[in-house]
């Protein structure tokens, strides 16, 4: 499997881990029903006419978010969640209504969470930004990256600062405070059967002999043949991996060709079959798919069935915690907004008209 490279703004996020908490909160905005009550109600939406990065959109208990950290947000958004950058104009405005609601959340979590009180917050967010610039291969692109992406230094300071109020607020508030008991983990076990189905599964290595879609007869011969006397040399006692590593085409060579485990319907149907057939420590004869010529031989062979709840229980009770940990958010952000002015604005605060 090929890695995609990854890029600037990415490698950015990456490095800096910044605006994590708004995923968290997205998942309390589209589980809360709009707020109508007190100074909840945000204040009449019209048409913004300007278009400067200065113009303020929203303000939260009088702090302001301004149309660049609307639109670096909504290019976050979009790449959290793979969508092409280059929208049609109203899908993109949704999309920018949506980061503006997500910072709106998350201002409104970060005024609470600096009312705790954290220790020695300016050297957290020192060290983590540290952590973060020693990710780029020099300083250089660490500057290249802060370009590409309209960003400051001094933004990315308070991004971390906020990043780690937040995360401390909530697992104060909220994540400490969840419990998942043994009696809701069983519960869940015992009424979810069908999720916990295992397929029976092959650990399998293989020789590929590969051959182009374009080869003519002749080539798909000499293939064939080539396949069927590394076949021979493998039953007369050599090492198949080592054959793997000096003759396979397929990139599990380096490994010896070691495929792994893999289930039914993760391979194609000629392959799988064929190794299905195999007792472990087996050695199939040459078989053909549309990659070419294939020698497997059966490492292990796992057998199906229910996967047994000692065994799940770690994997439902972070599960459980999840879906907890999101509806007490859900909560907590909504009874923050009740008390909270909110303002979304139509004009920007440099010209007031």
């Amino acid at each position: 499997m090929s890695l995609l490279k990854k890029s600037v703004t990415t490698s950015l996020l990456t490095a800096f881990t910044v605006l994590n908490f708004q995923t968290v909160i997205a998942f309390a905005e589209e589980a809360t029903p709009p707020v109508t009550k007190g100074e909840a109600a945000p204040a009449k939406t019209e048409a913004i006419p300007q278009k400067s990065p200065a113009d303020v959109l929203a303000k939260v208990n009088g702090t302001p978010i301004s149309r660049a950290e609307v639109e670096r947000a909504t290019q976050i958004l979009l790449t959290q969640n793979r969508i092409p950058q280059n929208l049609d104009p109203e899908t993109r405005k949704k999309a920018e209504d949506a980061a503006l609601e997500q910072l709106i959340n998350a201002e409104i979590v970060y005024q609470a969470g600096l009312k705790l009180g954290i220790k020695d917050l300016d050297k957290q967010v020192t060290d983590k930004a540290a952590q973060g610039k020693a990710r780029f291969p020099s300083p250089t692109e660490y500057e290249a990256a802060l370009k590409a992406n309209n960003i400051t230094e001094k933004e990315i300071l308070e991004l971390i600062r906020k990043d780690i109020v937040i995360s401390h607020l909530f697992e104060k508030e909220i994540t400490s405070k969840i419990v998942v008991s043994e009696a809701e983990i069983k519960k869940f076990y015992d009424e979810n059967q069908d999720k916990f189905k295992q397929p029976e599964s092959y650990h399998a290595s293989h020789i590929l002999i590969g051959v182009k879609p374009e080869a003519t007869p002749d080539e798909k011969q000499k293939a064939r043949e080539k396949a069927e006397a590394i076949r021979k040399r493998i039953l007369a006692g050599e090492d198949f991996a080592a054959i793997a590593k000096a003759e396979s085409s397929c990139p599990s060579s380096a490994k010896g060709g070691d495929l792994g485990f893999f289930g039914k319907g993760e391979m194609v149907p000629s392959f799988e079959n064929a190794t299905a057939a195999l007792k472990p420590g087996e050695i199939s004869g040459v078989v053909e798919t549309q990659f070419g010529y294939h020698i497997i031989k059966l490492v292990e062979k796992k057998e199906g069935g229910v996967i047994k709840f000692d065994a799940s229980k770690d994997d439902i009770q972070n599960y459980l915690k999840q879906l907890k940990t999101q509806k007490a958010v859900s909560e907590y952000v909504a009874q923050l907004k009740s008390s909270a002015k909110i303002e979304k604005l139509a004009k920007t605060e440099k010209s007031g008209k």
